[in-house]
């Protein structure tokens, strides 16, 4: 087959991966029928951000792949009105994969108010993408959407070219994008859904990091969203939790192979986090309840880790900070 060129093709093959992923979904959803009832007597949700924060129970939901931030109950919170941008990121330019939705969305925004135009590439949530275009050109900066699969190295160079020509350099890359689906028993996982997997959270990483690279300058970042799945493991999560522990890896040895180029790496490992990943990946009841296992009672929302993600793109903030994993995770 040969490799799509034009957006036009890079589109159709991103649709095509999202009917893989929901083929996978489906397989899962089809076995599965799982409850996850709420102990008496458990302590509240604890309340420490500059707003309240929804806990669970949420409503029963449930998404077919990739997922839609439009169509999640309660919406995410990812605007953060009491965060004030201090130019952290003046007229720098950053592309971020995943940015249609959850942490990618909240990034681009907070990147934007700090003062940076954003791209913002995404699978096959159109809607979902045209939304960040307008919450990033509300802050006053530019964006511009991109279609396509991140395990396409076709189309990581695509990105990063069309990232150039709009705005004629690339200071920060956030590699975000993901895929996430549980198995109930280690003989589900087939061989398809665990190379969907790596494809997506390892080679997709690994392909944009190669072709943004050479287009950095010095002060230039990286971040990768890694995941607590990368450090303590899921049962259920088993390729996913790999790829988050590879991600850390990655992280931490290409910080040390860009040091002589004054590039910093740095990943973000959250633990639950109320975006379109999880009721795109868990069954509506277990959605309901989903961060009631954290110390904090709850998920977080998208706004209260993209703040993490600042401080480490911006060269006032962490100049001397490379190699590092931060786990936002709700307490230990």
């Amino acid at each position: 087959m040969t490799p799509p060129q034009t957006e036009a093709e890079f589109a159709r093959e991103a649709e095509r991966t999202a009917q893989a992923e929901r083929h996978i979904q489906s397989k899962i959803d089809a076995k599965e029928q799982r409850s996850f009832k709420k102990e008496d007597g458990e302590q509240p949700a604890m309340q420490a951000g500059a707003r309240e924060y929804p806990a669970p129970p949420f409503p029963e939901q449930h998404q077919q792949k990739p997922g839609l931030e439009a169509a999640l109950d309660p919406q995410p919170l990812y605007d953060a009105p009491f965060y004030k941008g201090s130019e952290k990121l003046k007229d720098k330019v950053a592309l971020i994969t995943g940015a249609d939705s959850g942490i990618g969305r909240a990034v681009a925004v907070l990147f934007a108010r700090e003062g940076a135009d954003i791209i913002i590439a995404h699978l096959d949530e159109e809607r979902d993408a045209q939304d960040t275009k307008a919450a990033v050109e509300l802050e006053g900066r530019r964006a511009i959407v991109l279609k396509g699969d991140v395990a396409d190295p076709a189309f990581a160079e695509v990105a990063v070219q069309k990232t150039l020509e709009a705005f004629g350099k690339l200071d920060v890359l956030v590699n975000n994008a993901a895929f996430q689906e549980h198995v109930p028993a280690f003989e589900d996982l087939t061989a398809e859904h665990f190379d969907r997997t790596l494809k997506t959270n390892l080679y997709g990483y690994f392909y944009l990091a190669k072709a943004a690279v050479p287009h950095m300058k010095p002060g230039s970042a990286i971040l990768m969203t890694g995941s607590i799945t990368g450090i303590d493991g899921s049962k259920d999560l088993l390729d996913y939790s790999m790829t988050k522990g590879g991600i850390h890896a990655f992280t931490r040895a290409l910080a040390g192979h860009l040091i002589p180029k004054g590039i910093r790496v740095n990943a973000v490992a959250p633990g639950p986090v109320w975006t379109p990943l999880n009721p795109a990946d868990k069954q509506a009841p277990d959605v309901s309840q989903f961060g009631a296992q954290a110390k904090m009672k709850r998920p977080a929302q998208p706004e209260e880790i993209a703040p993490a993600y600042v401080f480490l793109a911006s060269p006032h903030c962490s100049s001397y900070i490379t190699g590092e994993i931060l786990p936002i995770i709700g307490g230990y």
